[in-house]
């Protein structure tokens, strides 16, 4: 059976001061995968991302998602689209709570909105549905900035979900957090990616977590692709050992 390509990146390249965070990257994702990049710090895994999301635009190349180049886009469009970015620190309404983080998402979704747009009928009820998957319902009215960061983490990735992707991009999404809780976050987030057939692509450290849970890792170095395949034998690889691991 034939895979189906969700996002596409043709002969991309970017630089900043000289340094090369993208240096002629192909690089095909498909639909339903979970994929991981690993590679050193600044090797451009981030800027990928952030190329894929309208944040950064190419010197030269293109990124094909839903028959549109995203590299002309604004990121609140790609959003709309169905790409949905997260970031290594939570983005979320600090002085806002759970649930209105959560219902804001779900009013954005399909374009301009206001506060009214939250009153709409049903919005609630769905907002609390996804808070609920993900174990939060009880936290439903407590304001973000009280919230441990381990919950934090977890609210936002429901934000994430509540714009409804069919492509998710998220930046370490486990940061910051406890052993334990990587691996509650992780447990939590893989059943309803694969439930609802999201693609994703998360830039990851913890090689545990990337051998654990993840279809494919893609590995970057020097803003190129070094290897690519199933973590069970790239992670193998003597140059991924050298460069990436480091126990070579």
């Amino acid at each position: 059976m034939s895979r189906v390509t969700v996002l596409q990146s043709k002969g991309l390249h970017v630089e900043f001061g000289g340094v090369k965070a993208a240096n002629g990257v192909d690089l095909d994702l498909y639909q339903g995968e979970l994929a991981s990049i690993i590679g050193p710090n600044g090797s451009g895994k981030t800027t990928f991302l952030n190329l894929c999301t309208g944040y950064v635009r190419p010197s030269k190349g293109e990124v094909i998602f839903a028959g549109k180049d995203l590299t002309r886009m604004p990121p609140r469009d790609i959003t709309r689209l169905g790409a949905v970015r997260t970031f290594q620190l939570p983005q979320l309404f600090t002085e806002d709570t759970v649930i209105q983080n959560v219902l804001i998402a779900l009013a954005a979704r399909t374009g301009f909105w206001n506060m009214r747009a939250l009153d709409r009928p049903g919005l609630r009820s769905e907002a609390l549905e996804i808070l609920s998957i993900f174990g939060l319902r009880a936290e439903a009215e407590r304001y973000i900035h009280s919230l441990p960061e381990g919950v934090r983490k977890l609210v936002d990735i429901a934000v994430s979900i509540a714009l409804s992707p069919t492509l998710l991009l998220m930046d370490e999404p486990t940061s910051g957090v406890s052993s334990s809780e990587k691996f509650e976050i992780m447990d939590i987030l893989m059943p309803i990616l694969r439930e609802r057939k999201i693609t994703a692509l998360l830039v990851e450290h913890d090689m545990e977590l990337v051998t654990r849970y993840m279809d494919r890792v893609i590995v970057w170095n020097a803003g190129q692709v070094m290897a690519d395949g199933a973590p069970d034998v790239v992670l193998r690889d003597e140059r991924v050992l050298r460069n990436v691991v480091g126990v070579a």
